[in-house]
């Protein structure tokens, strides 16, 4: 015990270290002075140091009380701490070193070597007695890759006779076809009823070709900016909210032309290893089937924008709409194909004869960015973290469970998503075709980058987020379920008492890493989530994401207390209830 003593006036201040509350501990108490010492300073002073350690038990109940509010429900026997022993770093290791090898060739959606991987998987399940639960009783739910390559000469850009170059001054990102009109400047072109918001407001975009401009543009998609996002767009996509595409496909527009901030320009010649491709979409997905996806599209750079405004009555930071006074002409040429694909999914059937129709759903996204096609180098993109360690992951748990000298009383749901690297691609589809009765999935566990972990000594700027070596990122798992956050905090504090870190699960974490993730979809259709992640590094969708990189011990570690966690919630009377709603900030990608 540690004793500190102060003065101020005739008060005097007396601190000690408390064994029960881990605090210094203060307590101020009024004395008389005597010719500037004190009287009794020997009795005075043993008298305070007694109500201080009587003061000291009382506070320590109170902070013990409010240090352990959260009491922990899950108790973690022997037996279920024996299954989860099945899961080995050595396990891993080999599963790891398959998935993520250069003859995958980065498990690009669609590749061979995806379909490879896709058949390992079903392989070992089929041998360890899961249940197909894909399409026609085989493991693989069968999507559709609709893949648009462009004709690059073809395709052209036109205002008032001059012509720009593709790749130089814009790219195609969606649509097909020519349309000429006049054009119109349209804001940032986004329409949000609750903010009594639209963009084109005081223009007719009719037959026109909209120009827009708005930083929250990212190559895949479009996010509201600044205040339109905040607190959510509310409402359905199309009717109460439109993104500038959508918006000017329902005002009767002719095509859209967004003009590059200066984030997209910084890269600009980058854009055309994957622009000047064309895009790709799943049939039957919203984005890639959407009415406006007829409407062509077109990005310019900086300085296309430029020669678009020269001499109008305004620019591309203008506040309001306004004709530009110019007319375009865009000709999208190119041909489509289709190609299949797979998501994996299988079940684990429960003991209990009522219990087992609901299932507890984990997954895991298998696919990642595939092969650079030109540059000297390491070209592979293997993935071995992103997300082969989630894949494997999953795996060795299917291999416990069937292990296991007992089954869960509910089911379990398995699902490895394919195109998640394309936008979500996989679980998207599944949350909208499932081949479940996806109303009788409790909860859903994601894992997302588990293997990497920050060594001591590591300053590389690259690796200032990345999780320790007993650490793990944990998200989502209190935002919809208070019951799911505290089996999943109870499990691993009963078990091996990982520090959990929460701090991504900030609704406005600039990283976004909710919405980046297949536990979303599940989420946007009720199921409460949780996900696990590593942290981003230096080999974050670079070449060097390698098997040999992975901390297999810290994995096995992960792996285990996820096989745990999913076997409690497995274990409860009652299915996780939803008691709290998705912040709004988080219930739609935009």
């Amino acid at each position: 015990m540690r004793r500190r003593v102060g003065r101020r006036n005739n008060w005097k201040r007396t601190c000690v270290d408390s064994p029960y509350t881990k605090a210094l501990l203060c307590l101020s108490v009024q004395t008389p002075f005597v010719g500037g010492s004190h009287a009794n300073g020997f009795g005075e002073k043993q008298d305070m140091k007694k109500r201080l350690i009587a003061l000291a038990a009382v506070a320590s109940i109170a902070l013990q009380a409010a240090a352990f509010a959260f009491e922990n429900s899950v108790t973690i026997t022997e037996a279920e701490k024996k299954m989860a022993e099945n899961i080995t770093a050595e396990q891993l290791r080999d599963y790891l070193y398959f998935v993520a090898s250069d003859e995958m060739g980065g498990r690009d959606t669609p590749s061979r070597g995806l379909d490879l991987t896709a058949k390992f998987l079903a392989l070992n399940l089929s041998r360890w007695g899961f249940k197909p639960a894909g399409d026609d009783g085989s493991y693989f739910q069968k999507m559709w890759v609709v893949s648009d390559s462009i004709d690059q000469k073809a395709t052209k850009l036109t205002v008032n006779e001059k012509e720009f170059s593709f790749g130089k001054d814009f790219y195609l990102l969606r649509g097909k076809g020519m349309v000429e009109g006049d054009l119109v400047f349209g804001g940032n072109g986004w329409m949000v009823k609750s903010k009594n918001f639209d963009a084109f407001e005081g223009v007719d975009v009719r037959d026109k070709v909209v120009v827009v401009y708005q930083s929250g543009f990212n190559g895949r998609g479009f996010q509201p900016p600044g205040g339109l996002g905040e607190g959510g767009l509310g409402g359905d996509q199309g009717v109460d909210w439109a993104n500038p595409l959508d918006h000017a496909k329902m005002k009767g527009a002719k095509g859209v032309v967004i003009v590059a901030d200066p984030q997209i320009q910084g890269f600009w010649p980058q854009l055309g290893n994957f622009l000047g491709r064309g895009r790709a979409y799943i049939e039957g997905l919203q984005e890639g089937g959407s009415s406006a996806d007829s409407l062509p599209l077109f990005l310019v750079s900086q300085t296309a924008g430029s020669a678009i405004f020269e001499g109008t009555p305004g620019n591309q930071e203008s506040e309001s709409a306004f004709a530009i006074g110019k007319t375009a002409r865009l000709s999208a040429v190119g041909k489509s194909e289709r190609v299949p694909t797979q998501n994996v999914v299988a079940l684990w059937e429960g003991g209990d004869p009522k219990l087992k129709a609901e299932m507890v759903a984990i997954g895991a996204h298998y696919d990642h960015v595939g092969t650079r096609e030109t540059g000297e180098g390491d070209r592979i993109f293997n993935g071995a973290d992103d997300d082969g360690s989630g894949t494997v992951a999953v795996l060795a748990i299917a291999e416990a469970l069937a292990k296991a000298p007992k089954r869960p009383n509910r089911s379990v749901l398995l699902v490895w998503h394919a195109g998640e690297e394309k936008g979500l691609w996989g679980s998207e589809y599944f949350n909208k075709f499932p081949t479940v009765d996806i109303k009788n999935v409790v909860a859903q566990l994601n894992l997302d980058m588990i293997g990497r972990s920050k060594k001591p000594g590591d300053d590389n700027p690259k690796n200032k987020e990345l999780s320790g070596e007993d650490e793990i990122y944990v998200i989502g798992s209190e935002m919809m379920s208070s019951k799911l956050g505290e089996v999943t905090k109870g499990t691993n504090s009963g078990y091996l008492g990982m520090k959990y870190n929460y701090k991504y699960d900030d609704p406005k974490d600039p990283n976004r890493f909710f919405f980046r993730s297949d536990h979303f979809n599940y989420a946007v259709n009720g199921i409460p989530v949780v996900f696990w992640f590593d942290g981003v590094h230096e080999d974050y969708h670079q070449a060097g994401d390698h098997a040999d990189k992975i901390d297999y011990q810290k994995m096995e570690k992960v792996t285990r207390t996820i096989f745990l966690t999913l076997w409690e919630i497995a274990q409860l009377d009652e299915r996780p209830a939803v008691d709290k709603q998705l912040p709004p900030e988080l219930s739609s990608r935009g």
